[in-house]
């Protein structure tokens, strides 16, 4: 089984990317054509992620290198913080890896145009994508150019430290309503049912996202990059996530970062210890989270509903994607050890859930005939499946607009704008900014 989303959404973000490009003048570098022969050189490979996918990673790379010894693969590798501006660098700088895993909202500012990554259409002869169906390409298609593939979908769940709950006698929320009301049971003990970590950009602003789209139907930016929400809308969200706070369902910004500091919220002994019991995370990351607890200890939960057990607005999205510098010296190298990452049934085994549940029909296959779609990554794709889920625009994951939403959810958290003011502030900021993109 795997994450549905809507053919019209797909085929909406493909058309979306395409016109949100500039005619800036014609691309001047001269770029290594494919010849369709393998010769013996090294190429690069960058990924961000938690140990789990690190370690998974490496272990192909390893095995590739064995099958592979006239194409050696070096890893380049690291935590998602800082990721994004790191690349960027790299891309201007013309030192880009010849093979990135990227986000979502990245083909808007590297490649409007279609130019900044190479057309994975000219890799035929070394990349074999029948295992991806049209509309789970067009996620990665730009200008008529397929500049990246999907490795996977995903979207955010609830995950919770099973024991924490156990011990006070609480079960796993379904509504919003039982949300709230977990705080006094938790608070009465000192401890979080659940807590929105704000290092990861935006996830606090997701669930207030996702609470008013299953209230309203709208969705909050669309797939061409419009403002869907209104300043009201953006209002009831804040006061939503003020609500999440005052309940002591989450810790406050301040609470979080005296206890946190700069550390990710799988990093902090709060976690760890079990002082905060949950987690909203992408079913393709939550590795990293139970890796720092013991076997078994944190479990998938319900996707919240509504008390009449409305449970739309979840939001699913490509989970990350891989493409191919456009500056490569090492195209059809590059892309055999892209389809190996994609469809080698030994590498799948390898890799299993590490980046969530692939994409390609050839590795979730082998995964599935080998029983190996099991754990939290896959409970949560199989709930998600069952949902009237909306399809992210790529848009919400700019950085920029990220730091719209932290903004607001900082001066609502310190109580140095009430919620009107916060909300009034973000909806123009958002508007100005999308603008830009027209």
């Amino acid at each position: 089984m795997k994450i549905k989303y809507l053919k019209t959404a797909a085929c909406c973000c493909a058309f979306m990317l395409s016109a949100c490009g500039s005619d800036n003048g014609a691309n001047t570098r001269t770029r290594t054509e494919p010849d369709g022969s393998l010769d013996k050189c090294t190429i690069r490979f960058s990924w961000w992620g938690g140990d789990d996918r690190h370690e998974a990673t490496l272990e192909a790379i390893e095995l590739w290198n064995e099958l592979h010894p006239d194409i050696t693969v070096k890893a380049e590798y690291g935590g998602w913080d800082g990721w994004t501006e790191k690349i960027n660098a790299q891309i201007s700088g013309n030192t880009a890896p010849d093979l990135m895993q990227i986000n979502y909202d990245w083909l808007i500012n590297l490649s409007p145009d279609g130019e900044g990554f190479y057309d994975l259409n000219k890799l035929h002869d070394t990349l074999d994508l029948s295992g991806y169906d049209a509309e789970t390409l067009s996620f990665g298609e730009v200008n008529g150019h397929l500049n990246a593939v999907t490795v996977s979908m995903s979207g955010r769940g609830l995950f919770y430290n099973s024991e924490v709950y156990e011990e006070v006698g609480a079960s796993y929320p379904r509504t919003w309503e039982e949300l709230l009301a977990l705080g006094n049971t938790f608070g009465s003990k000192g401890l979080y049912p659940l807590d929105l970590d704000i290092q990861s950009g935006g996830t606090a602003w997701y669930l207030s996202v996702v609470y008013i789209q299953q209230t309203t139907g709208r969705q909050f930016i669309t797939m061409d990059g419009r403002l869907g929400f209104t300043a009201d809308d953006i209002k009831m969200a804040l006061d939503f996530y003020k609500s999440l706070e005052e309940n002591h369902v989450i810790r406050n910004v301040q609470t979080r970062t005296d206890e946190d500091g700069n550390a990710a919220l799988y990093q902090s002994s709060e976690f760890i210890n079990g002082n905060v019991a949950g987690v909203l995370e992408w079913g393709s990351a939550i590795g990293k989270y139970e890796s720092v607890l013991d076997s078994g200890v944190l479990e998938s939960g319900p996707f919240l509903s509504d008390g009449s057990g409305n449970s739309k607005g979840w939001l699913i999205k490509p989970s990350l994607l891989y493409a191919i510098s456009s500056d490569t010296e090492y195209p059809d190298e590059t892309a055999a050890f892209m389809d190996f990452l994609l469809n080698n049934a030994e590498c799948a085994e390898i890799l299993g859930t590490s980046r969530g549940i692939p994409a390609s029909q050839y590795a979730f296959d082998h995964l599935n005939q080998s029983g190996m779609l099991t754990g939290l990554s896959y409970e949560s794709t199989v709930m998600l499946d069952e949902l009237d889920t909306v399809t992210i625009s790529p848009y919400m994951e700019l950085p920029r607009m990220k730091e719209f939403y932290n903004t607001a959810i900082e001066k609502v958290s310190y109580s140095a704008a009430d919620t009107s003011e916060a909300a009034q502030e973000m909806y123009d900021s958002i508007t100005a900014y999308l603008e830009t993109f027209k």
